[in-house]
């Protein structure tokens, strides 16, 4: 009897877990190149422990289709058990190779008949673990429609911005919002070094659109999106650049590239958290980081942004007492203090005299081009009280910010000012400061490094910029990095 064709309809069901990739497709080959040889060791035995074994069983010579002299011709042969096939990659563990045979052992050997969707997942965050940084993330907060802001919420009444969430039921809720438009694939796993929960989301077009994936298509990672939950906290962290609001497409048609998919994904988030009488929307924060550890202690469930800048001193314990402590001010030790400056602050007043020193002694024997830069720097470090006073200015305006004891490094910084630079005098303003009768200027700055506001604090140290006239947004006090100024100060609904 002739077997019958199967008939493939689409549906609005998610991608499966067990959906396979032909392992001989050549990008999961860079996909498991990510990672490096212990790692991904340690990821096979993920995928052989007893738990995940059955979802995405090896290949086992039970399985066994091909001709026995085929068989032979390979590279690796199929191995009788599961226990033989954790003893071959213990083997691998213990003598010393490249990542690319433990890399071939998957593809051509064990997992010769695919590798699924969740073996991928689980190989794209075990990348994400390890390389913490190698992704922008977007802080939003999850503020419940109807309730005050959380800004003016009694830290009490806080835990009433949290909703409750069940992993299974949350991602059944998505899919129904996100469906027909967009097919995905979900996967949620703790992180093992954070105190986060990820949800990895894989999307693609609707299935009446394309109902037949390329094998390509699903190991494309600019389709890849992460969410991030942070334990006890009304925030959460996306990959995907943060917006005022999905932008119309002309025509009213539904674009289909992989950042308006994600787009839909990220707008049907706080629908999935809603539930009746207690819905939600997501706010921009104006920060954006590569590290998470920088998210965690800026919009985490820490202190969040209320104890930046100068107060971070007292928020870290770095100096005893609270400037809210109704004792007097001497109970403080300015000597703890200072003790805790000097091992902060890379600025030393005693080298610098006795490099000005060295200048003053060379000075004869230099030409003349040499000597207004000696005068220049005789002038700003001849008082050493002036090098004292600048040094404890830059401390109580940064606070412990930009110093190593600091865990929320920025790697940028970028700002548009809305003040003109000579406003002339006839000039009329309306209730927010715009200018009425000529057309405002816009400068745009942006600062980039590994820690820009540790740049920033070293410049005032070294007398190169004010720190008594600096804005609070340059030095961390306002834990953003994307800013709108008016006026000098970050306009608060820029999103």
């Amino acid at each position: 009897m002739p077997r019958q064709k199967s008939v493939r309809a689409p549906t609005t069901a998610s991608l499966p877990n067990n959906l396979r990739i032909p392992s001989t497709t050549p990008s999961l080959v860079k996909t498991l190149g990510k990672l490096p040889r212990q790692s991904l060791l340690d990821l096979v035995f993920q995928w052989l422990d007893d738990r995940n074994v059955k979802l995405f069983p090896p290949f086992l010579e039970s399985d066994e289709e091909e001709s026995p002299d085929d068989e032979g011709l390979r590279p690796y042969p199929a191995e009788r058990s599961l226990n033989d096939v954790r003893n071959a990659y213990q083997e691998l563990q213990f003598r010393k190779g490249g990542k690319r045979e433990v890399i071939d052992r998957i593809l051509d050997g064990d997992w010769r008949h695919g590798i699924t969707l969740r073996q991928l997942a689980m190989a794209d965050l075990r990348c994400l673990d390890d390389h913490p940084s190698s992704s922008r993330w977007t802080a939003l907060e999850l503020t419940r429609i109807g309730v005050p802001n959380s800004q003016d919420t009694p830290l009490a009444d806080i835990s009433a911005c949290i909703p409750r969430v069940h992993a299974s039921t949350f991602v059944n809720r998505l899919q129904e919002q996100i469906a027909p438009l967009v097919k995905a694939h979900f996967y949620l796993a703790r992180s093992t070094t954070l105190p986060l929960t990820f949800l990895r989301i894989f999307v693609t077009h609707s299935p009446y659109q394309n109902p037949r994936q390329a094998p390509e298509t699903l190991t494309n990672s600019a389709r890849v999106m992460y969410v991030a939950f942070p334990d006890s906290c009304p925030y959460i962290y996306t990959s995907l650049a943060s917006t005022t609001g999905s932008k119309a497409t002309s025509n009213s048609a539904v674009a289909t590239d992989a950042r308006s998919l994600q787009r839909i994904v990220r707008d049907g988030l706080p629908k999935a958290l809603s539930v009746p009488h207690q819905r939600y929307t997501l706010k921009p924060t104006s920060l954006t980081a590569k590290s998470l550890q920088a998210l965690l202690s800026l919009r985490g469930p820490g202190r969040s942004n209320k104890a930046n800048g100068a107060f971070s001193i007292f928020a870290d314990a770095v100096l005893e007492g609270s400037p809210l402590d109704p004792r007097p001010s001497h109970t403080v030790s300015p000597e703890e203090h200072q003790k805790q400056s000097r091992l902060h602050s890379q600025f030393d007043p005693e080298k610098e005299n006795k490099a000005i020193d060295t200048d003053k002694d060379a000075d004869t024997s230099t030409t003349q081009p040499t000597r207004p830069l000696a005068r220049t720097r005789l002038k700003d470090t001849e008082d050493p009280r002036a090098a004292k006073k600048r040094k404890l200015t830059v401390q109580s305006r940064f606070g412990i910010s930009g110093t190593p004891l600091s865990s929320a490094p920025l790697d940028r910084l970028d700002a548009r000012l809305l003040d003109p630079p000579h406003p002339s005098p006839g000039t009329h303003h309306d209730e927010d400061g715009q200018g009425l009768d000529e057309t405002r200027p816009t400068v745009s700055l942006t600062f980039t490094g590994t820690d820009v506001i540790a740049g920033i604090r070293k410049l005032a140290e070294l007398g190169i910029v004010n720190p008594e006239h600096m804005p609070s947004w340059m030095t961390g006090e306002e834990a953003v990095s994307v800013a709108i100024v008016r006026g000098g100060k970050v306009v608060k609904d820029s999103g």
